[in-house]
């Protein structure tokens, strides 16, 4: 077998072995995290609270720890060995909007093992839709940011310090601590057989600086000449350009801990200059290194940065971390495309959003947390020629948490979409699972129409603490049906566990205008179990029907207490 397959099919391969080993929803997660408010500490728990623009309602579980002074700390001892650690931590801004440092000391049995310097430089957005960094505008959002530091050796049974080790430098009034991580990554991927290091000198051209960029194209560009891997080793390598991905190509990195491509912070605020990998084909196959861009604002008039464009027909995309860019990954005209083990932090906007022409497609096994919109999301909008009628994607074994703004998992259209074994937790700012007309999906001449068609089908999820205040919507239900004026039809909502929600459990809502009445046919609510809601809020219920909505819902052997219809024109059927 050619080498460049074989790696593929092992990709392949692995990814159907973990598919088959996971029995419970969600992704499946290599770390253990420790929330900050479990652990001893001589700050201040905060929480929890569920209003908007708080940072205890953006934070794990509506709690989190503020070390007020130099030397507080939480601690807590390891339930397993780790060589790895994530820091959840939010600081205050500088009044100019351009945040402020702090450092945190990492003790270990007593004694001082690592400093970080930790900043609020890509947190705190303000104001409205799409938000800015003046922090005058008000109503804040976006409090929180994440580290993460490797080569440590953490025992079963350590005893684990993070403190406030505030140096004269530093100018934070206080550090938040939400939660840490801890995780055993494996050694680093080593160089395949037929590959070509973009650290090659023939690539490089004489180019002593640190930019990397060059040498990325020259390496892809002789890799498609000769049938061998692009490899990149462990390091960090500076990004200053598009990346365009051809067909037939392999970007192969050490792992998402050892190889980062990571982008100018004096360039960034040039959209042409960010970290882009920009798919232009088939058979494209990207896998263990991370994307850490620079950006710290949102400006939907600019192209995304992470990993954008088309991926044809089989492309495969995994174990990939990407940080501090627009979106995670936004991809568009793909066919049987392959997202699996992939981990979407911190961005500004959406995690990953399958877009225009996206079909039968997998986003499997990855998470997304601290994202600036959907964290998953399947939109099939028209805005570019869609090559492949939109429809059959699946979403499985995800994990969505903690989004600053919007969703955990949206759909927005398509034919017969599917979301499974899921789970959304702390989706503090909208739902945990929506359902919705509010985008577009038709063309101007409507000769190309996206709406809901098939069935689109939630099945076995779990979701937790979600069904936040949104900014437009007002409280968003855990799971809703949004009817924005036009009409859905065929949603098979299925063996779903509703716990804690802070508004409505379950809500069909409906957003009408004159001559545009959209309205709700062939629903099903099947084997759900709504624990509790409205923990956020008074007036709740566990299935909700807005005045406005129109149609019909049947909900069969379900555990659904509190239902509250306010329309004439709608009927639920039990």
């Amino acid at each position: 077998m050619n080498i460049k397959f074989r790696c593929i099919a092992l990709i392949l391969f692995f990814s159907v072995l973990t598919s088959l080993a996971q029995e419970n929803p969600g992704a499946a997660i290599p770390w253990t995290t420790y929330e900050a408010e479990h652990m001893a500490t001589n700050g201040t728990i905060m929480g929890p609270a569920y209003k908007p623009y708080l940072v205890e309602t953006e934070s794990s579980g509506q709690q989190c720890v503020k070390l007020n002074t130099k030397g507080q700390y939480v601690e807590f001892n390891a339930i397993s060995s780790a060589n790895s650690m994530v820091i959840r931590y939010s600081l205050p801004d500088s009044k100019d909007g351009k945040g402020l440092s702090s450092t945190i000391g990492i003790y270990k049995n007593g004694n001082l093992i690592q400093q970080v310097t930790v900043s609020s430089h890509y947190t705190w957005l303000y104001g409205k839709y799409p938000f800015t960094n003046d922090p005058s505008a008000g109503v804040p959002r976006h409090f929180y940011d994440e580290i993460r530091v490797k080569d440590l050796k953490i025992g079963k049974g350590d005893h684990i310090r993070i403190q406030r080790d505030d140096r004269t430098v530093d100018a934070a009034g206080y550090c938040i601590i939400d939660l840490v991580d801890l995780e055993n990554i494996a050694t680093p991927v080593k160089m395949p057989d037929n590959a070509l290091s973009i650290t090659d000198k023939s690539f490089r051209e004489n180019d002593t600086t640190d930019d990397y960029t060059n040498a990325f194209r020259n390496c892809i560009n002789k890799a498609v000449e000769t049938g061998k891997t692009v490899w990149i080793p462990v390091g960090t390598y500076k990004i200053t350009d598009n990346i365009t991905l051809p067909p037939n190509i392999i970007v192969q990195g050490a792992g998402m801990w050892y190889t980062e491509l990571v982008g100018d912070a004096e360039l960034y605020k040039n959209a042409n200059k960010r970290v882009r990998l920009i798919g232009n084909g088939s058979n494209i196959h990207l896998s263990d290194f991370a994307i850490t861009g620079k950006l710290n604002y949102r400006s939907d008039q600019e192209d995304n940065d992470g990993i954008t464009g088309s991926f044809g027909t089989n492309s495969t995309i995994s174990n990939i971390w990407i940080e501090h860019t627009k979106v995670g990954m936004w991809i568009e005209n793909s066919q049987n495309l392959k997202i699996t083990g992939c981990r979407m932090r911190n961005t500004i906007a959406d995690g990953i959003n399958f877009c225009v022409g996206m079909s039968q497609s997998i986003i499997e096994n990855c998470t997304a947390r601290g994202t600036g919109d959907d964290c998953f999301a399947i939109w099939p909008t028209v805005f570019h020629k869609q090559m492949f009628s939109p429809g059959h994607n699946l979403i499985i074994h995800c994990t969505a948490q903690l989004p600053f703004l919007a969703n955990g998992i949206a759909v927005y259209g398509g034919d017969s979409n599917q979301v499974k074994d899921c789970v959304c937790t702390d989706i503090s700012q909208g739902s945990a699972i929506l359902i919705s007309t509010t985008f577009p999906t038709e063309n101007k001449d409507k000769t190309v129409n996206n709406n809901f068609s098939g069935t689109t089908v939630i099945d076995s999820c779990y979701i937790k603490t979600s069904g936040g205040f949104d900014h437009e919507w007002d409280w968003r239900a855990a799971v809703e049906l949004c009817v924005d004026k036009r009409n859905i039809s065929g949603v098979s909502i299925s063996n779903l566990i509703i716990e804690n929600s802070l508004s409505n459990a379950i809500s069909v809502i409906a957003k009408n205008e004159p001559d545009k009445v959209g309205e709700l046919s062939n629903t099903t609510i099947k084997s759900v179990t709504v624990k509790s809601y409205g923990i956020g809020v008074n007036g709740k219920h566990g299935l909700f029907i807005s005045a406005d909505a129109h149609g019909s819902l049947t909900v069969i052997q379900s555990k659904v207490d509190g239902i509250k219809n306010e329309s004439g024109n709608f009927t639920i059927v039990q």
